[in-house]
């Protein structure tokens, strides 16, 4: 039997055009998502799915909202919980469905939480408020929490914060639920840090930068101490091919393919409206750009991968499409596959695999 897949696109409510999140049927072998119904969130901006594939998360206004994932890839929902903050941007779960990361971009919160046993999001074990100043302009004048997440050991969280230009490493402590900085990445002025992904051997981190469009990839090194962890930059590659002036160019996303070495980087642009593409060498941890391509919407703020790691879907927000390309490593290229489907201001794209029916 052929495994199969749905896919949930989570869309801004408030314009009444949208309900929230987007129910996909996925067809892999053509590379399509393909719509079967919407159910209502407030302004789902992002989502993400539980390591087992059995529960979707969701940003919501009210804070997080949970959703056991049925058989037949329809949504149930399991609860909401209040985040005690401002409207989140970001969510991330641990590799063993324990905890789930919001990272508050309004109020430079990161917000940690306990994940219950049936998949349902459980209290605030801890949070952290950044403090300080960025540059002149607005978006870096302030602590925007963009990204947070936590090793798959559970040692550490790290949290990056594009209006302060800084990543910060915390120790995790499972004993007594704390959150204890012990480092600070200090990036360069307006470069603006938005995510971050850790290699699945845990040796390297690839940090996205929104304003300053390259990924820098640092060496991450444990030493035997408590909070004895290093990163030492040894690559920082551009995000696209444009030359000349790119102030009006942001870095948007960043993921892995789906294959367990995560041997390509996806990066996406906002303003040149492209998607690049790298080689990852597993060994080195060094990317090299195969190509960086447009995406026939505006401002591809999210994509996934499919899982025969041949297909591409890119969620354009402006422009309230999803569009859908073949990939060719080889050359760098992708190539338009299907039609493009329709979904007003696409935040997000989540795919999972569904369970074979016994």
């Amino acid at each position: 039997m052929k495994d199969k897949y749905m896919a949930y696109i989570g869309s801004y409510s408030y314009t009444g055009n949208a309900k929230g999140i987007t129910i996909c049927d996925v067809d892999v072998e053509k590379g399509v998502l393909i719509k079967r119904t919407e159910i209502e969130v407030n302004n789902s901006s992002y989502l993400v799915a539980s390591r087992n594939q059995k529960t979707l998360y969701s940003i919501s206004d009210e804070g997080i909202v949970s959703f056991r994932i049925m058989e037949n890839g329809s949504l149930s929902k399991l609860n909401t919980r209040n985040i005690r903050g401002m409207r989140g941007c970001h969510l991330a779960v641990d590799q063993y469905d324990e905890y789930i990361m919001v990272s508050g971009y309004h109020d430079g919160k990161a917000t940690l939480l306990k994940l219950e046993k049936d998949g349902s999001v459980g209290p605030i074990v801890d949070g952290v408020y950044d403090k300080g100043i960025g540059s002149v302009a607005e978006r870096t004048f302030r602590p925007h929490v963009s990204c947070a997440r936590m090793t798959d050991d559970q040692k550490y969280i790290m949290v990056a914060d594009l209006g302060i230009d800084q990543v910060r490493v915390f120790r995790f402590d499972k004993g007594d639920g704390k959150m204890r900085q012990i480092d600070t990445i200090r990036c360069e002025l307006k470069s603006a840090p938005r995510h971050f992904r850790f290699s699945p051997d845990r040796k390297y981190l690839y940090l996205m930068y929104e304003i300053k469009n390259v990924i820098g990839v640092y060496r991450m090194e444990e030493g035997a101490g408590y909070d004895d962890v290093t990163f030492e930059k040894i690559q920082e590659i551009p995000t696209h091919k444009e030359k000349g002036d790119t102030n009006l160019i942001a870095a948007a996303q960043m993921r892995f393919s789906p294959d367990k070495e995560a041997k390509h980087v996806f990066c996406s642009n906002a303003g040149n409206d492209t998607v690049s593409i790298y080689d990852r060498d597993v060994e080195t941890g060094l990317l090299t750009m195969k190509g960086s391509l447009p995406i026939a919407g505006i401002y591809p703020k999210d994509f996934c991968i499919f899982p025969d790691e041949k297909h591409i879907a890119v969620a354009n927000h402006e422009s309230g499409t999803v569009t859908f390309f073949s990939i060719d490593y080889d050359n760098g290229l992708l190539v338009m596959s299907a039609r493009e489907i329709r979904v007003d201001e696409p935040n997000c794209i989540c795919m999972v695999k569904l369970p074979q029916k016994k």
